[in-house]
């Protein structure tokens, strides 16, 4: 039975299911996600209040993390794929001395009693190695596929799973406190970042073992946690408070190039057709915004292959 505070689907709502609407919402709400839901609770959660079904998120968070949980209505589950491309920011604690099998406290413990006593300097030490471009092996208990199944699924049925190292970037790591055996990091990193696996990566530098205790991730791209909505809010939101805590489709990506569209270049746009480059711009951008006459996003637009043209890739409006 699914118990957890806030959310609809507790006891008592497993059948009820919000009226559709007969204008779909379409934006970003700004979760803070509790602790035990899955990022796919969230999203059943919201599909439930919201009476829609075309609901998605950006980006993974572990059940037993917290924070900021991008989830995308209507037209913006078209861009979440370049929403989960943001930096992420994160605040975590690291217990020395044990490992698990998943990295973090969920798991089942591998090993115990290693030392736990250094000083900050060590500490300090071993962070420094981390930072930067660096080779990951993320955890076997993970989300991502291999062969189009989840590797968790292929590890808690016992299978060998092997997981190749990929390219991460981490931009800092903060020690914010440090009482043994637990530490209190700050991190700040590029999408795809398992945190666990750095816990894990800082108990082998220090050679003993470190398991992530919690972790809350407090920023991903624009979006910070000061300004994320609680599923407990969300539960109870009338119609009209839940499209007054969306995050519209103007607001979302305002750190890439954005072109005012006319409303003939704009006909054009929605056509797939497409725009030559202002002659103001440096050259054509990997990704920009394309405005409409309103100012609202009508669409992402890549390189055309037309060299000094856009190409108008993802239409929204």
């Amino acid at each position: 039975m699914h118990d957890c505070p806030g959310c609809p689907r507790r006891a008592g709502h497993e059948r009820w299911v919000a009226p559709r609407r007969e204008v779909p919402l379409s934006g970003i709400l700004n979760v803070d996600k509790p602790p035990e839901m899955t990022s796919h609770d969230v999203v059943d959660a919201i599909r439930r209040v919201s009476g829609q079904r075309r609901v998605g998120h950006a980006g993974t968070l572990d059940p037993m993390a917290t924070g900021v949980l991008l989830v995308c209505l209507g037209q913006a589950t078209r861009v979440a794929e370049y929403l989960m491309g943001g930096r992420k920011r994160y605040r975590g604690s690291v217990v020395l001395g044990s490992t698990t099998d998943t990295y973090d406290a969920d798991g089942e413990v591998t090993t115990s009693g290693g030392r736990t006593e250094f000083e900050q300097t060590e500490i300090e030490a071993a962070l420094a190695g981390l930072v930067g471009p660096i080779e990951q092996v993320p955890p076997i208990y993970s989300a991502l596929k291999q062969g189009g199944e989840p590797l968790h699924r292929r590890a808690r049925r016992g299978e060998t799973v092997e997981v190749q190292p990929r390219p991460v970037e981490i931009d800092e790591i903060r020690l914010l406190d440090w009482e043994p055996p637990v530490l209190i990091l700050e991190i700040a990193c590029s999408p795809g970042t398992y945190v666990r696996s750095l816990a894990h990566d800082l108990g082998r530098v220090l050679g003993m073992g470190a398991t992530l205790e919690a972790l809350r991730r407090t920023r991903a791209g624009s979006f910070g946690l000061q300004h994320a909505v609680t599923t407990e809010v969300l539960a109870t939101a009338a119609p009209a408070t839940l499209a007054g805590r969306m995050i519209p489709l103007s607001q979302l990506l305002p750190e890439l190039p954005s072109l005012a569209l006319t409303p003939a270049e704009a006909t054009s746009a929605r056509r797939g057709m497409d725009l030559p480059v202002p002659a103001t711009w440096a050259g054509v951008p990997a990704l920009s915004r394309l405005l409409d006459e309103q100012g609202g996003l009508l669409a992402l637009a890549t390189p055309s292959k037309r060299p000094g043209f856009l190409h108008p890739s993802v239409v929204l409006g």
